[in-house]
């Protein structure tokens, strides 16, 4: 293996080079791979949906399968967020897309990656309506976004809009545990099923926390390093510290929730987060009380969100469970 291969980040080493290489969205490579037998009929492309699921890969996959090995030199990858302004539009997009690519092939265009394209100014935005439909001859666009709702209608109604939901767990694990075995990494199932429970649904997230705990212990990857790597307190601990609060030992949850913080130096948010997550894995805990702690949990979040003190917030958390938690034993013993 090449030392420069060696020295790559398994996200970059490991991206699929091929839509027939993408990990977990069938229904769209199938959609791209039909574009493939007929390049010329090909519209604007539109990607959208949460970090991590593949948008980025899929253009750059789009772009090999058209041009091959030369595919740099037809392609115009842009990260909008950086780049975002009018002039940028009216110069490199603009000058990238009026000249014609005829003589290559059976590719009469070029293709400009637009990535985080919903982050563009409104001027931005209008100017690249109209070059894209003006250009549309010699240059086709792929749009990668978060969320859609803040590009303009105009430019979604000149896209086939494609939304990318987030990647099943079977998929996740079943590649991290590939990827694993040619690293020749020993990866435990309960740590592989921890880095995707950890991960939501964000492929690359997962490789990146794979690719650290497998420095830890020198290829060998558990739960406890998994936790470690992540920075995630243990699920029986954040349990252990509801049910104290919802048990009425308010003292005993918020001193809990110190050792928490204190061991894994967690902000007041990621606490709110992982609470959230235990919550629902608590069988004891019927779906009218789950959604009521949640509304609960919400409203703090907001707080945190707003800029208020996260000390003073989560343990007025704790408080609402408690005080939660007396009306569920009032309720059974008036029954």
């Amino acid at each position: 293996m090449a030392a420069s291969e060696e020295a790559l980040m398994w996200v970059e080493k490991y991206r699929p080079k091929t839509l027939n290489e993408v990990v977990g969205l069938k229904d769209i490579v199938e959609s791209l791979q039909a574009f493939m037998k007929n390049p010329k009929a090909m519209p604007h492309l539109m990607f959208a949906g949460v970090p991590g699921t593949g948008k980025t890969t899929l253009a750059l996959a789009i772009a090999r399968t058209l041009y091959g090995d030369n595919w740099r030199s037809f392609t115009l990858e842009l990260n909008a967020s950086d780049e975002r302004g009018i002039d940028t539009v009216r110069d490199r997009i603009k000058d990238f897309s009026r000249y014609s690519r005829s003589a290559f092939g059976n590719i009469p265009f070029a293709l400009i990656i637009l990535d985080e394209c919903d982050q563009m100014t409104g001027p931005a935005q209008t100017a690249l309506r109209r070059i894209m439909e003006v250009g549309s001859r010699t240059s086709r666009f792929i749009l990668i976004c978060n969320q859609s709702s803040k590009i303009i209608e105009p430019i979604q109604s000149r896209c086939a809009i494609f939304r990318f939901s987030r990647i099943e767990r079977q998929a996740m694990k079943d590649h991290l545990i590939c990827i694993a075995k040619k690293e020749n990494v020993t990866l435990l199932p309960e740590a592989a099923d921890r880095i995707v429970d950890f991960s939501e649904g964000d492929l690359r997230h997962a490789i990146n926390a794979l690719q650290t705990a497998s420095a830890y212990k020198e290829g060998y990857v558990d739960e406890k390093t998994v936790s470690l790597v992540i920075g995630e307190a243990s699920p029986m601990q954040v349990q252990k510290m509801i049910r104290k609060a919802l048990y009425g030992d308010f003292m005993e949850a918020r001193k809990t929730m110190y050792d928490i913080m204190g061991n894994y130096g967690f902000s007041g948010t990621e606490i709110i987060r992982q609470i959230q997550r235990e919550i629902f894995k608590m069988s004891d805990l019927t779906p009218e009380q789950k959604a009521d702690l949640s509304g609960v949990i919400g409203e703090y979040d907001f707080r945190l969100t707003e800029g208020a003190n996260s000390d003073i917030q989560l343990s007025a958390l704790l408080a609402q469970f408690a005080k939660f938690g007396k009306g569920i034993e009032e309720n059974y013993a008036t029954q």
